[in-house]
């Protein structure tokens, strides 16, 4: 970990042109090394919070650029040291060069991520909060963003440290009872504290479980749209897009290889996967694309299997299912899966309820659709959202997104159900402490009141310079 006195500099805007460059610096001399090459106003003397115009000139007088020097004061900064931003004409040569200029008199350059770690160390965020920041910037919808800023206002971190301090304060009690283990006192009420872990296990299963919700939020749904040769998968695609992404055609095995595509449903981003059609294939070309698409199908999150209601009867569509969509038991459980009965407009009088499946396929997973004619294409949106986002009223809950946080709730977890099976079984106080000290270390990394600094520099590296 860098030294945090030292005083760092970085671009802070995208790279490439534009009408105005950002550059940053941070720590103790920050005003002072950039006051030195600014002129215009004395910025070691100006009040904080505050824009002033002046121009940047090198060792030799030459001016580089004019600019704006927006300057904060510790500790009301967002790094709580002091900073400094330098507002200048966005060519990438005018940046480089002033980011240089710094470099060769008293700064260095920042690593990546570095201004949120200096934040994080100085106490103007906790660790969760920190990684809100990388999420908020990459965040490519409404509900990545949403999810975001709830982290990085706190709402995640208040609820584990709320549990954490209540642990704490029961584990004192016990901690008390070792230091008068040879008088046999007891200090915590074993059912008090049974009570407890069974009331922070339960927030702690809600925030597990909703790991899947903001997994889905964050990385989006693949979606694979598989069936035969000809079933309209490619039209369907089209038809949710709005747009002719695949080509259509009567002829069967048109689709080779896989065409995947992005659509945007209530926030929730669905990759949607186009596959070549499933039957015995008619060369070595086509073998190969019916190879992957059974592989997308077994790694997808969803599937969407389109049959056509002219060609395939019921048992077609079921030997089809035993066929390709349950491979083994395992697949069974790991996508969920959509069907839709496709080309209703050549076939309008078809039983839909013909095809139900014990088990399978229902009237909540089946939907009737004309992809040519658009029939129903919004009906499958819908379904499409609910079959992954099962009770809405979730999104407005606290949701985890980071696969850290989720080891770490997992961890916790685990530690707690120690504590109640040493509690049962009348474990010494002291193990029964060992346990309860492991699930407070767990919580306690998922904030940054226990972290070390090679989880640290892994966390922050993954930011992009500047931030």
């Amino acid at each position: 970990m860098s030294h945090v006195n030292e005083t760092i500099v970085a671009i802070a805007t995208a790279p490439g042109q534009g009408a105005i460059g950002i550059i940053r610096f941070s720590g103790r001399d920050a005003i002072d090394v950039v006051d030195k090459f600014f002129f215009g106003k004395n910025l070691t003397k100006v009040p904080a919070n505050t824009v002033h115009y002046g121009k940047i000139k090198n060792e030799d007088g030459q001016m580089l650029d004019e600019c704006m020097a927006t300057v904060f004061r510790a500790p009301r900064s967002y790094t709580k040291e002091d900073s400094i931003e330098l507002s200048c004409h966005g060519s990438p040569y005018i940046l480089s060069e002033i980011v240089k200029l710094f470099v060769r008199n008293g700064a260095r350059m920042a690593k990546p991520g570095e201004f949120t770690m200096r934040a994080f160390l100085n106490g103007q965020l906790d660790l969760s909060q920190a990684e809100a920041v990388a999420d908020l910037i990459a965040a490519e919808n409404a509900s990545t963003h949403d999810l975001a800023l709830k982290q990085l206002r706190g709402g995640f971190s208040d609820v584990i440290k709320a549990l954490r301090q209540e642990l704490i304060d029961f584990s004192a009690l016990i901690e008390l009872e070792l230091d008068f283990g040879e008088e046999d006192v007891e200090f915590a009420d074993r059912d008090k504290l049974k009570t407890l872990v069974l009331k922070i296990q339960r927030v702690m299963q809600e925030l597990i479980q909703s790991f899947q919700y903001g997994n889905v939020i964050k990385n989006g749904v693949s979606t694979v749209i598989a069936g035969r040769p000809n079933a309209g998968k490619s039209t369907l695609l089209n038809a949710l897009l709005n747009e002719d992404r695949a080509i259509v055609s009567d002829i069967a095995g048109t689709t080779r290889d896989t065409i995947e595509e992005s659509l945007n449903i209530k926030g929730i981003r669905f990759r949607l996967i186009d596959t070549a059609g499933i039957r015995s294939a008619q060369d070595v070309i086509e073998k190969m694309g019916v190879e992957k698409t059974k592989e997308k199908i077994n790694q997808s999150t969803l599937t969407v299997y389109v049959f056509d209601v002219t060609e395939s009867k019921p048992q077609d569509l079921w030997n089809d299912i035993d066929e390709f969509l349950q491979v083994n038991e395992e697949l069974k459980l790991r996508g969920r899966k959509l069907f839709v009965a496709n080309k209703m407009d050549l076939n309008p009088y078809t039983d839909l309820e013909a095809y139900y499946k014990e088990g399978l396929i229902h009237k909540d997973n089946l939907l009737s659709a004309s992809a040519i004619n658009k029939m129903n294409v919004e009906a499958l949106k819908d379904l499409l959202y609910t079959s992954i986002i099962d009770n809405p009223e979730m999104l407005d809950q606290t949701i985890i997104v980071n696969n850290r946080h989720f080891e770490a709730l997992h961890n916790a977890n685990n530690a707690l159900t120690k504590v109640l099976e040493g509690l049962d079984s009348g474990l010494s106080p002291d193990l029964v402490a060992m346990d309860i000290r492991q699930s407070l270390y767990s919580l306690g990394e998922i904030t940054g009141e226990i972290s070390s600094d090679d989880l640290l520099d892994s966390i922050f590296s993954r930011f992009c310079i500047g931030k």
